[in-house]
């Protein structure tokens, strides 16, 4: 390929072109009069003439051969002028000399202008080259991606290949003029820039935060879904992009979002669907707690609160919560209490409202030009009507519960909007819009209350800070594979909310000691940039 590159660069591969051109053509020529001549040269002349249907067939079939090769000829010829043609020579066609690699695609910005993806010319032995250069590296390779002739492209750079490019489907002009470019080498094709809703800052200190650790961490705007924070743990350079990565077994799985794409037991985080299910329905009664734990049959393991736990490690006798109501349950974050309710309401309400909640879907949050970046919400298979235990488990995110980060933080946005989801999006200027009503309004106004006393005086206490007025939930989801995640979802301040947020972090531990402080570490620097009043 190097040797190709640098004859096709050459000044003597012009003339030469033009050259092999034309001895094509000749033997084209040649070769369709010797077919026309066939009958004369093979002395078939004194044969009938074939059947009148098979010309017609043998016409059809010239004329479709035609229309392949005119249709071919517009591809060769004003290729360029067509969005579809550009990406695909930039995706498939990995030689130096191909001209789509020459396009110095636009920017990629943070919402305050922080650029997060550019092109910068680079001299080799071939030629000047474009290449995509990501100043801050790993730290936003699963939302931005990578722009590779090698690899091709992933994340914004692959939904938005079009406009980063320097065309729009509906503006031709823009397409005609980077034709002109390309094919005239007259100076550099520019595509356009993109901004995104990210704060860089905010997404860098949350990098810096996970640190080692894998996990994930997202916040978003509940009123308009604008994204702040789409960080995923381990990551990959997209500077430095090679085989390895996409063929060897990969223990940290780099490539993996976890923000959109993990999927993890949700834990106590997930006490809040069920509370809102509950408020819906108007519950408001009290449910004994006992201090040794509760469940549907004698030969299942006893869910049991983590105070019991504790207790017993300690050395002590924990005499339980005794007869408590939804507040009180979800401020201590009972096991015993949710998975009681979770029965009690049972399985026709669970499905309904884990398909209220959207579970087992794909969410658009980044809508591109000819693709499109989605989240998972999570993955809650149906649990037979048979299987008490299975749901009291589901009841608690436990079980057979499966949830991503950022499902999670569309939750905690929903009840700080009034019970109202709002798609979450990544670009900039794009309308918001309602992906649908998870709750009640009266009853996202009661959680907002209960979950700003789960951080004022609950589980998440450890984290309280003035000024702030943070609500939120912890979680601590037992894990087959190793330790307990850590979760921690809510939203800031508590009686405006202004930023919703979940946190996960894999094989933390308890989630008041691992996720939430990065929850709280995060909004202090946004409060310190202005996005909380």
């Amino acid at each position: 390929m190097d040797i190709l590159n640098t004859l096709f660069q050459s000044a003597p591969w012009g003339p030469l072109r033009i050259g092999l051109h034309m001895v094509f053509l000749l033997a084209a020529a040649f070769v369709l009069k010797q077919v026309l001549d066939l009958r004369a040269v093979v002395g078939l002349k004194h044969l009938a003439k074939p059947r009148a249907g098979f010309a017609a067939a043998g016409v059809l079939m010239v004329l479709g051969f035609a229309a392949v090769l005119a249709y071919q000829a517009t591809w060769q010829l004003s290729g360029t002028a067509r969005p579809a043609f550009i990406a695909f020579m930039q995706l498939h066609d990995r030689r130096q000399f191909n001209p789509a690699h020459w396009i110095e695609r636009g920017r990629i910005l943070d919402a305050a202008g922080t650029v997060l993806a550019e092109s910068r010319v680079v001299q080799t032995d071939a030629g000047a080259t474009a290449e995509r250069y990501y100043p801050f590296g790993p730290d936003f390779a699963h939302v931005v991606g990578y722009a590779d002739p090698r690899f091709g492209t992933s994340g914004i750079e692959a939904a938005a290949n079009i406009r980063l490019n320097g065309g729009k489907p509906d503006s031709l002009k823009d397409w005609g003029e980077l034709g002109r470019q390309i094919l005239t080498q007259g100076k550099r094709p520019k595509g356009n820039d993109l901004t995104l809703t990210l704060d860089a800052a905010l997404q860098r200190l949350a990098v810096e935060r996970l640190g080692e650790r894998a996990g994930a961490v997202v916040v978003l705007r509940p009123g308009d879904g604008a994204v702040r924070v789409l960080a995923s743990t381990p990551s990959f350079d997209p500077n430095r992009i090679d085989a390895d990565l996409f063929l060897r077994a990969d223990p940290q799985a780099r490539l993996l979002n976890r923000a959109t794409a993990g999927l993890y037991p949700p834990g106590s985080t997930f006490k809040v669907v069920l509370a809102a299910d509950a408020l819906d329905r108007g519950f408001s009664g009290l449910i004994e707690c006992p201090a040794d734990g509760w469940t549907t049959a004698g030969h299942y393991r006893k869910i049991r609160d983590h105070e019991y736990y504790e207790a017993r490690r300690a050395g002590r006798t924990w005499r339980g919560h005794g007869r408590i109501g939804l507040t009180t349950a979800l401020v201590e974050s009972s096991n015993v209490f949710f998975a009681q309710l979770g029965v009690y309401l049972g399985h026709d309400a669970f499905r309904a409202t884990t398909e209220r909640f959207l579970f087992n879907s794909r969410i658009t949050i980044g809508a591109g030009d000819t693709r499109r970046q989605f989240m998972r919400t999570g993955r809650i298979p149906r649990i037979a009507d048979s299987d008490r235990y299975g749901l009291a488990q589901a009841s608690i995110g436990q079980g057979k519960v499966l949830a991503t980060p950022a499902q999670m933080a569309l939750i905690a946005a929903a009840v700080a909007n009034d019970g109202v989801a709002v798609r979450p999006r990544l670009v900039a200027g794009e309308e918001p819009a309602a992906v649908g009503r998870f709750m009640q309004s009266a009853t996202a106004r009661k959680l907002q209350i209960m979950l700003r006393q789960a951080v004022a005086a609950g589980t998440g206490r450890g984290i309280e800070t003035p000024g702030l007025a943070i609500a939120g939930k912890t979680g601590t989801a037992e894990n087959p594979f190793g330790a307990s995640h850590s979760w921690f979802l809510g939203f800031a301040p508590a009686d405006r909310p202004a930023l919703a947020f979940a946190v996960l972090v894999e094989h933390g531990g308890y989630g008041s000691t691992a996720a939430a402080p990065i929850a709280r570490d995060l909004l202090v620097l946004a409060q310190e940039r202005g996005h909380l009043p």
